[in-house]
């Protein structure tokens, strides 16, 4: 069975954006508020940063839950991992997410500039340069038979989807505005000559938009 390139709760604000403008290490989405753009999924049962019992059942926790779902390896772009830019000046620092990051599989980092892989946990990073194509080839084999995760940002999800290489895509659209940043879409009928869609309004305020190759 062919293994598929998924995009999962991938967050967009109403206008397009995935993160705004002015990223930092103390403001990984930039302008943009995270609380608003996921305010959805934070609410679920099984938010992975969830510190207190209850929380939202259903579709919403269903997506959040699917997001691990026959993952075997994870493809991201640079500014995912970290605000910096250009060549390495720090290695010491090893992401956003502290000791054990969220993704339990090898991390394959869209870079420019050469560094060693590591592990964290259970999880492997690895940055990698070279076209859509050839990254997704390594991703697959370290997914050992396993789907591939595209985890974003924007640009990421951009250039595969450019090249013709994701199967399907989940993106949660916030009813709020940006404005600037990085840009997934300007609508994302832009994508219906390729792909099925449906949309799920939620009483949140949210829209999931269901993509999957025509």
């Amino acid at each position: 069975m062919r293994q598929a390139l998924r995009v999962h709760n991938f967050f967009v604000s109403a206008d397009g954006f995935g993160a705004g403008e002015g990223q930092s290490l103390e403001r990984p989405f930039g302008h943009a508020d995270p609380r608003a753009l996921g305010a959805w999924a934070m609410a679920t049962a099984s938010w992975p940063n969830r510190t207190e019992p209850g929380g939202s059942q259903g579709l919403d926790d269903y997506l959040i839950r699917d997001f691990h779902r026959n993952i075997g390896a994870e493809i991201m772009g640079r500014n995912k991992f970290g605000p910096q830019r250009g060549p390495w000046q720090d290695e010491q620092w090893k992401g956003w997410w502290g000791e054990e990051p969220p993704f339990h599989t090898p991390v394959f980092v869209l870079t420019h500039h050469p560094r060693p892989s590591f592990a964290l946990a259970d999880t492997t990073f690895h940055f990698v340069s070279g076209d859509p194509a050839d990254v997704l080839s390594r991703a697959r084999e370290a997914a050992t038979g396993q789907d591939v995760r595209l985890g974003g940002g924007a640009q990421t999800i951009r250039a595969f989807l450019d090249a013709d290489l994701v199967d399907t895509l989940h993106v949660a659209v916030a009813p709020i505005e940006l404005g600037s940043g990085s840009q997934l879409w300007h609508s994302p009928s832009e994508l219906d000559d390729r792909f099925h869609r449906d949309e799920v309004p939620r009483p949140s305020g949210v829209v999931h938009h269901l993509l999957w190759r025509r």
